[in-house]
């Protein structure tokens, strides 16, 4: 999993409350178990018309966010299903961070476990990142996960609070692979143990 201490970019503002996981990848992509290639069924239902052309409208079709790295969210983001191909899609695309008020439960726990972080703020902080967002591809937003805060173009802050553990794992790139591989050593030993004590085995 790539690690995620600081992410400078544009952010997507989407001004849509309850936003669900059948929204952010609807259900025909499910069929893969790969993580890659979903970027383009992320809010597909949005982004297209019918026949399969884009749709202008849609916030991440505008040329100002097409390459959009967080996106700031109405609240209960990724609420519904718990599949977690809506994180994949996300990253698919590029959004590493989303900023809501609040999550799905099951949506949030995916997020840290794929290398996204979704951000918890205030609804008069939401307000602000909003405005932000809708100023376009001039106006960058920065992440920093150290410091826990947000730094927007015009030098405003944002903290906001984070578990440490979930912390300490996004900043280190570990996923459940990698905090069991952190333990490598330990494992090794134990099996050699193992091995001594029941040779019979």
């Amino acid at each position: 999993m790539e690690k995620f201490t600081t992410l400078e970019g544009v952010a997507a503002p989407l001004k849509i409350i309850n936003v669900d996981t059948d929204m952010i990848i609807p259900k025909q992509y499910l069929k893969t178990i790969k993580r890659t290639g979903l970027g383009k069924g992320l809010f597909s239902e949005q982004r297209y018309r019918d026949d399969g052309s884009e749709n202008p409208d849609f916030v991440l079709n505008q040329p100002a966010y097409r390459n959009a790295k967080v996106l700031v969210a109405g609240d209960n983001f990724g609420c519904g299903s718990s599949r977690e191909h809506a994180p994949w899609a996300l990253l698919d695309f590029g959004i590493r961070c989303v900023i809501s008020t609040s999550f799905g439960d099951i949506f949030y726990n995916n997020c840290f476990k794929n290398g996204i972080l979704p951000i918890r703020v205030s609804q008069e902080d939401l307000d602000k990142l909003f405005d932000d967002a809708e100023r376009g591809a001039n106006a960058t937003l920065t992440i920093d996960l150290a410091n826990q805060e947000i730094r927007g173009p015009d030098g405003g802050k944002v903290k906001f609070e984070i578990d440490p553990f979930r912390k300490h794992c996004l900043m280190n790139g570990l996923d459940d692979i990698g905090l069991t591989m952190e333990k490598k050593s330990s494992i090794d030993d134990y099996e050699a143990k193992l091995k001594k004590e029941r040779a019979w085995a």
